[in-house]
Parts: structure tokens; C-alpha cells; sequence
């Protein structure tokens, strides 16, 4: 039976899941919404890159007002402008409508991490760790059905029939004033600092810097094979369905990957837990570079597998840094769920045009390569320091 005071984190947890759903759905039939338009692989890479960019690289700032102003109001927007634009987006006709609606939807993505991940916080009495395991875990989960049901609904009734999806945002959007609490100005412990001083205490905290660089390259390897790998398995011939089982099955793991995190650390201990995630993605790599072409099957297999263990360390990242810098939990998970990956998308902008000229598998192996060596470095400088 679940406790009265359970409720909110779970009606969260369930936004999160819906939110991410439309956020994961892009990836797999950009391909041909790029055929469509008769834009190039480059030039959808850096679509997609825009996307990631406005859902996550303004989550910090969204964030700072998150830690003042703590109001439902911007997860209701947030994820009532996710599902209409995203929905929306596949039937534009002309690249800058494309741009626009992408545009629009990330934003609303942007608004609803900061302020949800501000409520599940303070809504968390005992475990908080296990709080934002599971809030975490059911946005993979949701962003691993995005691509499922996108890919599902183009290839056996067609783009045309996406947008009737934005139903379901709509739904639980309103939903929330029901069932999610408001928090009282008095709850809400501000920090009173301004906004450069806030960003000014984040980045001269070297262990903060540490942790937000973690994210950054786990958030490499997952951006970079989620948009690239779609083009690479259309070029086989690969159906859109295919393709988004496979997004699926990575996301899907990457969601059990977060799940399981917090009960791993406690066993073996956080600097293990970060190890075995940043260093296992380079052989996983070489295993599927080597199977794409001979071994579908098993490919796809290593591929989830890589979902699972790069997902691993994030609730531990995001536990570990609010906890360094509690006055600013909005902020910092804005940096560690946001900020990263919207460097990562800014990087994306140029592996388009990179892969595009030298190949995906190549970039994907320098891609997974950059985490295994930059993790001794920075693992021993981040636990050293105590």
C-alpha cells in the first residue's frame, strides 16, 4: 500500500517517465524526417544536437530559479510544451519549421527537469538516494519507450500519426495539480545569492568540477550513439522499428543501470562503481564495431549491455554532488542531468559533419575511448581529495 506521503515523488517519477518519452522519440526516425526534407545526415545531426542543447544545456539556469521560486506551475509548462512541439515536429515540412518545433519542445524539457528534481528533494524525508534512483531510472526508462513507439507508429501507419501522442502529455500535465502538492514559499529554503555568485560557489568547488566532468563524458558516449547509430542501421537497411527496439533495449538497460546503482555503491563503493562505468564502454565498442556487419544479433546485445553499465554511475553522480552543495540541489542537478548533456550536443554539431566525412564506427571509437583514459585521471584526483 502506498503511503500518503509517497505519492508526490511517485506522481513525479511518472511525469519524468512521460516527459522522456517525447524526448527519446526523435532519435530513431530523424533519419526520415531527414529523407523527407532532403537534408543530410550533418545537417540532422546538428538538428538533433539543437535539441539536446536547449533541453539541457539551460537546465542550470532554470535551475537557479528552481532553488527560489519552487512552483508546479513550470513542470506543468515544461512538460505540456515537451509533448506538444515534439509531437508536432515530424510532420514540419520545411527545415526551419523542423527547427523551431524542436526548439520549442526541448525548452520544455529545459523548464521540467530542474523544478521536478527541486520537488523530489524536498519531498524526500528518509532515503533521498533511492528517491532520485528511482526518479533517474523512470526517465530512462521513459526516453528508452520514446524511441519504440516513434519508430512503431512511422513505419506501420506513418510520421503523420505521431502527433496524436501529444495527447497523453496533455493528460498528465493537468494531472499534477492534483496529485503533486504545492510547496510553501516558507518551505522553500532560499539561497539568497544571486545568479553569478551561485554559478561562481559551483565552479570553485574542484570536486563539483570533478563530478559535473563525469557526467559530461557519460553523457558522450549515450548522446553520441543515440544519434549517430540510427543513420548508421538506416544505411544497412534496417527498418525504423529496428531501430528504435534497439534505442529501446539501450535506454531500457541504461534505466536498470540507474536503478541498481545505489545498492551497487553500497557494496563495492562509489569509486568502483565509476570505474567499471567510464572504463567498460571502450571494449563494449570494439565488440559491437566488430559485430555490427557479421553479427547483428549480438551487436544489438552489446549495445544494450553498454546501456547498463554507462548508466551506472549517474544517481551515484547526482547524490554525491547535491550533497557537496545542498543550498543548490536545483542547480547542480540542472549541471549534472542538463548542462552535460547539452556540451555533448554542442560537440555532437561537429562529430556530424566528422562522421559524416570519416565514418561513424571511427568517431564512436574515439568517442568511447576519451571516458576510459580520462577516468584515471580524474577518479584519483576526485576520491583522493576526500
Amino acid at each position: 500500500m502506498i503511503r500518503k506521503e509517497q505519492k508526490p515523488h511517485i506522481w513525479l517519477s511518472g511525469a519524468h517517465f512521460v516527459n522522456d518519452i517525447y524526448t527519446g522519440m526523435l532519435n530513431p526516425i530523424m533519419p526520415f524526417i531527414a529523407a523527407k526534407l532532403s537534408i543530410s545526415m550533418a545537417i540532422a545531426t546538428v538538428v538533433l544536437s539543437m535539441s539536446h542543447i536547449c533541453s539541457s544545456l539551460l537546465q542550470p539556469i532554470f535551475g537557479f530559479f528552481a532553488d527560489n521560486i519552487l512552483k508546479r506551475i513550470f513542470i506543468f509548462w515544461g512538460l505540456l510544451f515537451t509533448a506538444i512541439f515534439i509531437s508536432f515536429a515530424p510532420v514540419t515540412n520545411t527545415l526551419p519549421l523542423l527547427i523551431l518545433f524542436v526548439i520549442l519542445g526541448s525548452l520544455g524539457s529545459s523548464l521540467f527537469h530542474p523544478q521536478a528534481l527541486g520537488f523530489i528533494v524536498r519531498f524526500s524525508t528518509n532515503d533521498a538516494g533511492k528517491n532520485m534512483g528511482a526518479f533517474i531510472a523512470m526517465g530512462t526508462f521513459g526516453y528508452s519507450l520514446g524511441p519504440i513507439v516513434s519508430a512503431f507508429i512511422t513505419q506501420f501507419m506513418g510520421l503523420h500519426d505521431i502527433p496524436y501522442l501529444a495527447f497523453f502529455g496533455i493528460c498528465w500535465a493537468l494531472l499534477m495539480f492534483k496529485f503533486v502538492p504545492k510547496i510553501s514559499d516558507k518551505i522553500v529554503e532560499k539561497n539568497n545569492s544571486d545568479f553569478a555568485n551561485t554559478f561562481k560557489d559551483i565552479f570553485s568547488n574542484f570536486k563539483l568540477k570533478l563530478l559535473i566532468t563525469i557526467s559530461i563524458l557519460k553523457s558522450l558516449i549515450t548522446t553520441s550513439t543515440s544519434i549517430l547509430l540510427p543513420f548508421l542501421w538506416k544505411d544497412l537497411g534496417y527498418k525504423p522499428f529496428a531501430i528504435g527496439t534497439a534505442l529501446f533495449a539501450f535506454s531500457f538497460m541504461s534505466g536498470i543501470g540507474s536503478f541498481i546503482s545505489r545498492d551497487i555503491e553500497k557494496r563495492v563503493g562509489a569509486k568502483k562503481v565509476f570505474y567499471f562505468s567510464m572504463i567498460s564502454t571502450l571494449p563494449l565498442m570494439l565488440i559491437f564495431a566488430m559485430t555490427y556487419k557479421t553479427c547483428p544479433i549480438l551487436s544489438f546485445v552489446i549495445f544494450a549491455i553498454m546501456g547498463l553499465f554507462t548508466a551506472m554511475a549517474m544517481p551515484v553522480t547526482m547524490v554525491m554532488a547535491q550533497s557537496i552543495m545542498p543550498q543548490y540541489k536545483s542547480v547542480i542537478g540542472g549541471f549534472i542531468n542538463g548542462f552535460s548533456w547539452g556540451v555533448i550536443a554542442i560537440v555532437m554539431s561537429a562529430l556530424g559533419f566528422i562522421a559524416q566525412a570519416k565514418g561513424i564506427i571511427p568517431v564512436l571509437l574515439v568517442v568511447a575511448l576519451i571516458p576510459a583514459i580520462s577516468s584515471l585521471f580524474i577518479l584519483k584526483n576526485l576520491f583522493d581529495e576526500g
